[in-house]
């Protein structure tokens, strides 16, 4: 399996991890400490030698409550570390956005991949996106981030979240995006509840077709709060032992604060496939 970036290919025949690159000051895992390009451009070094396949790129905070930032003051965040990164590392960039305006600037700056946690439905973002050429990472959420914790209620979240992605999917054929460029994910913590993302996680693949990537964020999440009683700097083991299961149930790429413990937890779970899959 292979997901087609805007100047590159990434190979999934093994499961990949996804490096998070905040730079915003209000993050709910390590808001601040990566705001400045120099902070930025250290953290991502370090990814990159843990393992990083990919490095997402966010400059604005998508956590539960989270108020949204202007057009401008997003771009000032991310544009100036993408292009920094670009330059100084082989490995692929990704911009973790939904405006159509910020999609535009980030790809100029030299991302590869668009990761929206809104699936491209701003408007303008489809357009933006295809005419990037750039991957794009269609992520379900219920609601927006300031609300998306109100109350989330579903009948059968597997197959609300499975018709949502693949109208999405659909919306971006027809724009002219190809398959594969194409990954979805669950949006695991974005207007669910445990028993939502649980049922998620453990039912991965039954939310697209096999040609599809599946990408998975549980890394820090409230989920593994709420399961372990330990705050987001607490939440490594909890955080890694989700990983190793989201292989173990489909995805192929994992979303991850910290890259060395994910990329052997990653490791050890896809050694583990192929014996799991001939039990199957």
């Amino acid at each position: 399996m292979q997901l087609l970036l805007q100047r590159s290919v990434l190979d999934l025949a093994q499961p990949k991890v996804m490096g998070v690159l905040n730079v915003t000051p209000d993050s709910f895992s390590d808001g601040g400490r990566y705001a400045g390009v120099d902070a930025a451009l250290a953290r991502a070094e370090r990814m990159v030698e843990e393992g990083a396949a990919v490095v997402d790129v966010g400059g604005e905070s998508t956590r539960p409550g989270a108020s949204p930032v202007s057009v401008e003051e997003e771009i000032r965040r991310v544009a100036p570390v993408i292009e920094r990164l670009v330059s100084r590392f082989a490995v692929p960039v990704s911009v973790d956005t939904s405006k159509p305006q910020v999609i535009r600037a980030a790809v100029e700056a030299g991302a590869q991949m668009i990761n929206d946690v809104r699936a491209l439905r701003l408007p303008g973002a489809l357009a933006a996106a295809a005419a990037s050429g750039a991957a794009v990472c269609l992520m379900h959420m219920r609601g927006e981030p300031d609300t998306m914790q109100s109350a989330p209620a579903y009948t059968d979240v597997i197959a609300e979240v499975r018709g949502f992605l693949e109208a999405r999917v659909a919306a971006c054929l027809s724009a002219g995006i190809a398959r594969q460029r194409l990954c979805i994910d669950p949006g695991i913590g974005f207007g669910k509840l445990p028993e939502h993302n649980l049922a998620l996680l453990a039912g991965l693949a039954g939310i697209g077709e096999p040609s599809l990537p599946i990408v998975v964020g549980v890394s820090r999440k409230s989920l593994v709060g709420i399961i372990t009683g330990r705050p987001p700097a607490e939440r490594l083991a909890g955080s890694v032992a989700f990983a190793a299961l989201a292989v173990a149930r489909g995805a192929r790429i994992v979303r991850a604060h910290d890259v060395a413990a994910t990329v052997d937890a990653v490791k050890v779970a896809a050694a583990l496939l192929p014996a799991l899959q001939r039990g199957n």
